[in-house]
Order: C-alpha cells, then sequence, then structure tokens
C-alpha cells in the first residue's frame, strides 16, 4: 500500500520552510511522496489584499516544488472550489488513490486547533497525522499536551523534527515589501513575485500623502501594536505644534517609527543585510533593539521619507546626543503617548508640553533604571544620550 502525505496551507507564498518540512516527512516516515495542496480559501482565515489569487499560489507551489522528487502538487482543492476543509479533501483523495494509506502533515499550531475542525473526530480516527515541530522545548510541551488530549479521541500522531526555517507567511510578506525576502524563496518563486508584482513588490509608496500611508502602515504592522502607532503619530503633532517643529515630519515619523517592529531578531538582522548596514556589537548581540534602526532604513528606502524623518526614527528607542527638536519629540511621544500606562507617565506627559528636554532626560533615566532592574545592558547610544544632558 502506497503511503502518502498531505501537506495543505494557502502556500501565501510557498517559501523553503514548507519545502524542508516536507521533504523532512517524506524521509522520516517512510512516505512514497507527499502533495502539497494549496488551498482555494482557508476556513476562518482571511488572506491578505495584498497576496495572490488561488491559481497564482498553485502556480507557486509547483515552480516551488520542481525537482524534489518526493513532492507533487495536488489542485484538488482549488477543483472543488469554497472552503478548503480538511475532511472533504481526504474523502475526495480517497476517491482517487482507494488503496493509499494518507497521513495529514500539520504544523504544531494547527494541531492545537485540530480538535474544533469540522468532522474533526472523523479526521482523528481515520487519517494519522504528523506534527511538523521546530524543536522547542515550549513547544514540544504543547504538542505533547495536546496530543495526549487527541489520543483520547482515537487520534494516531507522530512527530516529525522540522528542519528550522523561521519564518511565517505572514514575516515573509512583509520581508517581500521591505525588498529583503530572497533567502527564505526558491528563486523561482523569487521571480515569479517579482514578475507578477505580488506581495506588493511593485507597490509605490514614496511620499504617499498621510491618508493613503495609514492603512498601509497598519496592515504591516502587528494587529496589536496598531493604537501605540496611531496614538504616537497624533502625539508627536501635538507636540510639534507646542515646539514649532515640522507637522508633517513628526506626523510621519510617528506613524512610521514601528515599522519593522514585528520582525523578530533573526528578521532585523536579514534585513540589515540587504540593505548592507553594518553593525556595532551592541545591536548584534541584542538584535531585538534593532527596530528603530531598520524602521528608518525602510522609511528612507520604500517611503521616501526625508532625513529629518529618517533621523528621528532611528533614534526613538535609544537617543543619541545631541538630539534635535523632531528627534526629541519622537522619542517622547513613543514614550507616553495615551496608551501607555506604566508608573510615572503621567509626570511625563506634563514635562512634555512644559519642559521637552527635561521629558527626554527622564524618558532616558526611566529607562535605564528599568535595563538596570533587569540585568540588562545599556545601549551606548543611551548612555551617551543621558551623558550629554547631564
Amino acid at each position: 500500500m502506497e503511503k502518502i502525505g498531505i501537506f495543505g496551507g494557502s502556500f501565501n507564498p510557498p517559501h523553503l520552510g514548507h519545502i524542508r518540512a516536507a521533504e523532512a516527512a517524506a524521509g522520516e516516515l517512510g512516505l512514497s511522496r507527499v502533495l502539497l495542496v494549496p488551498a482555494f480559501e482557508v476556513p476562518h482565515k482571511q488572506l491578505p489584499t495584498c497576496g495572490a489569487t488561488p491559481e497564482q499560489r498553485l502556480a507557486m507551489v509547483k515552480l516551488a516544488a520542481q525537482g524534489h522528487e518526493s513532492l507533487e502538487v495536488s489542485d484538488i482543492e482549488l477543483e472543488m472550489k469554497g472552503q478548503g476543509y480538511t475532511y472533504e479533501t481526504l474523502l475526495a483523495l480517497e476517491q482517487r488513490c482507494p488503496q493509499a494509506e494518507f497521513t495529514l502533515l500539520l504544523g504544531s499550531d494547527q494541531l492545537r486547533i485540530l480538535g474544533q475542525w469540522q468532522n474533526a473526530d472523523e479526521i482523528l480516527k481515520k487519517t494519522p497525522l504528523a506534527v511538523l515541530s521546530r524543536g522547542g522545548r515550549q513547544e514540544q510541551a504543547l504538542i505533547a499536551e495536546t496530543a495526549a488530549e487527541l489520543t483520547k479521541r482515537g487520534a494516531r500522531i507522530s512527530v516529525v523534527q522540522n528542519p528550522v526555517t523561521e519564518i511565517s507567511s505572514t514575516q515573509l510578506r512583509r520581508l517581500l515589501a521591505f525588498g529583503c525576502a530572497d533567502a527564505f524563496l526558491p528563486p523561482a518563486v523569487a521571480s515569479y513575485i517579482r514578475e507578477n508584482g505580488l506581495y506588493d513588490t511593485a507597490a509605490h509608496w514614496k511620499n504617499l500623502p498621510m491618508v493613503q500611508l495609514e492603512p498601509i502602515v497598519v496592515r504591516l504592522l502587528n494587529p496589536n501594536r496598531v493604537r501605540h502607532v496611531l496614538g504616537c503619530r497624533d502625539t508627536c503633532v501635538e507636540l510639534a505644534r507646542r515646539w514649532g517643529a515640522d507637522e508633517e515630519d513628526a506626523a510621519r515619523a510617528g506613524i512610521l517609527h514601528d515599522i519593522t517592529k514585528a520582525l523578530d531578531g533573526p528578521l532585523q538582522l536579514t534585513l540589515c543585510g540587504a540593505y548592507g548596514k553594518i553593525l556595532d556589537d551592541f545591536s548584534r548581540k541584542y538584535p531585538k533593539t534593532l527596530h528603530a534602526l531598520t524602521g528608518s532604513l525602510v522609511a528612507e528606502r520604500i517611503f521616501g521619507e526625508n532625513s529629518r524623518v529618517v533621523s528621528a526614527i532611528c533614534s526613538h528607542t535609544t537617543g543619541k546626543a545631541n538630539m534635535n527638536t523632531l528627534e526629541k519629540i519622537v522619542y517622547v511621544a513613543d514614550y507616553m503617548e495615551p496608551n501607555r500606562d506604566f508608573p510615572g507617565v503621567e509626570r511625563l506627559r506634563a514635562l512634555a508640553f512644559t519642559d521637552l528636554t527635561a521629558a527626554l532626560k527622564l524618558g532616558l533615566e526611566m529607562t535605564l533604571e528599568h535595563l538596570k532592574n533587569q540585568g540588562c545592558e545599556v545601549s551606548p547610544q543611551s548612555a551617551e544620550a543621558l551623558d550629554y544632558l547631564r
């Protein structure tokens, strides 16, 4: 009996992580082939408007699978149309290959919610599951806990160690918009994306008016960051009006200051490498602090912002010595915009409108005290900024 793996998903876009995981599963489970099954629609998931059509995603998966003998692409869910419920796909594949034994491949995040899927109990009883694990302790614990619950419902679950390519399709779409995703894509897929202008690769975002800039920025942020960014933008404008800075520059720096915040530490380093930015030792050691630098790079290269805005974004996290008025405004606004809530924030808000330099100094002192209490190193730029003010 032929053993076939089923690896479904939106593949929006397909990347090297998908290919490496599917090949690892084929080898570990002794599968004769793995079917890559792009979904026509994904239940309970809104695909991004900047993405690809189902037909384009199918074409990209075929390109990604080229040269991989154990991988095969199935268009069964595109033929079925509608929402790609896994149970219906399994039934259709069993009709096509009645002598085969199927194994459903899925990530640990999918395993956690599988019990809520349509016809979940039927899936668990009829089809073995193989969970693609990245190997982290927390993930392994979650897999073990969920597997124990599902086994009681009749599931047969094995774990496949997934060669780690730390990228999600959401993060990859951000990197594509920022022009630095090629390291995570099969070359043929990268070329297809550019040729068809997918995932904002053909977008023209330089010097957009705020009414057009805001929805683009919101789309690129993590949803839980949106209120802060819009609050910071509005606070920057208020402070610019109070201290005589350019309100347009302040608004643009405020809305773009966290544009790369959604990227994790390794992806911050990826962006710096793609943009040819040489980093100091502190930045390489603490890449999560890089979003101010990478945000300034994206603001300049992708959004065409002027040097004043770029500089204000670059210094909004650590500060620096001898900051100008706009730089002070963005640093302080980021710290005390209306959604912030921590001891001392009201004092900082009052100072921001009475003594901007004193507010900057207080913000730096609070940051350094917090880092000291956490046992963390202080950025050289922050130390220099505070020394200059003192």
